[in-house]
This record gives C-alpha cells, structure tokens and sequence, in this order.
C-alpha cells in the first residue's frame, strides 16, 4: 500500500523536508546515474556493517571492503538501490514529514532526523555485525518520521493507495501500525531463517521507528501540536514570536 496525502494541513512551509528530498533525488541522479553507477555507488557509500564493527566477515564479500565506515552512516541515508526504492521512501517523507517538521520547527526537526537515522543504523549494524552487504536509503531516518507520527496524531485520516485500484482513507494509527507490525513479523522471521542482511533492512526501520517514538517527545513544540491537534491556524506574527526556525 502507498500513501499518498493526508487530512493534516501544515502551519509552517515545510522547508526541510522538501530540502531533503530534493537532496535525496540529486544524489540518485547525479551521483548515483539513476542507477547506472548503482554497484559502485552503493559500495562506496553504502553503510556496510563488518567495516564498522571489525568483526571476522561471515558470507560474500560483496564489495571491496576498505572504504567509509561511520561515516557511511550518513552518506547511505541519501543513497538509493531503485527508482521504486527511491520514490517509496519520497512519498512516505512527503506525507508524513511536514507534519513532524510542522510539529517540531525546522532545525528541531533536522537533528530528529538524523538521530532517527543513526538509530536505525545502529540496530542494523548491531544485528548483522559480520555482514559485508552494503545498506542504502532513507527509510530508517523515514521510519522515525513514522513513529513520531503515529504518537502525535494517530487519529489523522491517510488516504491510501492499493494497487492496482483501491484507493482508501484510513487512519494513521491503522497505516502505521500495519506497517510497523509487518517490519516486526519480517524481522523475526529473518533471525529465525539465521539472519544474513539480505533483502530489506527491516531493523533499520525497526530501530528508526522506535527511536521516532521516543525522541519525539524531546524535540515536539507543544504549541505547534496543540494548535494542529485542535485545527487552530497560526499567524505570521505567532510563528516568528515563537522562534519556530528552531
């Protein structure tokens, strides 16, 4: 299922979030070739585990290890293995994340970010500590962006895309949920098949949602969310008494 808006009008121009995925685009077409320089892209930025942790590599060496090692960390949050990998991860930002930087102010909402993605990171990395394959995208940051979300206004119509037809509002706690639940059931079915860190990076995304749910609270304005939750349009002047640039 695909979300593609939802009933959540924003008070702020969400300035971050469209800046980041214009960054997100930029790095896959001009970097990455749109796909063209995937293999050598992907391995050169990509976040691979062994080359973080130093531990004895189990599996295929996938790429030529020797590269960046936490620094990775964030260069990979901009990397993409798609076109379909790339414009999921787009859509889920657009949606949700002017509503979390609308909640938070804007360079609030950038170190959540960030922090959302380390986190996600470090779950990846901690449960696949001797994996060489290279790890790309924004979901894990994204997936913060999500657990923020579901906190903050689970009762939010999200109109939903199910291909190749349906189309249906549905509240967020329900989007959510379903989505965290089905990232939960895949990873324990990976641990229980050995792991290896093929395929999606589930506790990625695990460990950035949960980390969203959490650092939520320390980086959410009260009075933008209380004014979002109770439909209460702020003006011009409100927003820059309130210093909402931070």
């Amino acid at each position: 299922m695909f979300p593609y808006k939802d009933d959540n009008p924003t008070e702020l121009t969400p300035f971050l979030t469209v800046s980041l995925i214009i960054a997100n685009v930029a790095v896959w077409v001009f970097v990455q070739g749109m796909g063209a320089d995937l293999t050598a892209s992907v391995c050169e930025y990509g976040l691979i585990p062994v080359e973080v942790t130093g531990r004895m590599l189990e599996g295929p060496e996938v790429c030529v290890l020797g590269g960046l090692t936490w620094v990775a960390v964030v260069t990979s949050m901009f990397m993409h293995g798609s076109w379909v990998h790339l414009i999921a991860n787009m859509m889920f930002m657009w949606v949700f994340g002017n509503n979390i930087e609308d909640s938070m102010g804007h360079i609030r909402f950038l170190i959540f970010y960030f922090l959302c993605g380390f986190a996600a990171a470090a779950a990846h990395v901690f449960l696949n500590a001797t994996s060489a394959i290279p790890t790309v995208g924004a979901s894990g940051a994204i997936s913060g962006i999500l657990g923020a979300y579901i906190l903050l206004y689970p009762q939010v119509r999200v109109h939903v895309f199910f291909p190749p037809f349906w189309i249906l509002p549905m509240r967020a706690y329900v989007v959510l949920g379903y989505w965290i639940v089905i990232q939960i059931l895949m990873g324990l079915a990976e641990r229980g098949a050995g792991g290896g860190g093929g395929g999606v990076a589930v506790w990625a995304h695990i460990g950035g949602f949960f980390a969203g749910l959490i650092l939520v609270n320390f980086f959410r304005r009260p009075q933008l969310v209380g004014a979002k939750r109770e439909g209460v349009r702020l003006d011009r002047h409100e927003i820059r008494q309130h210093h909402y640039w931070w």
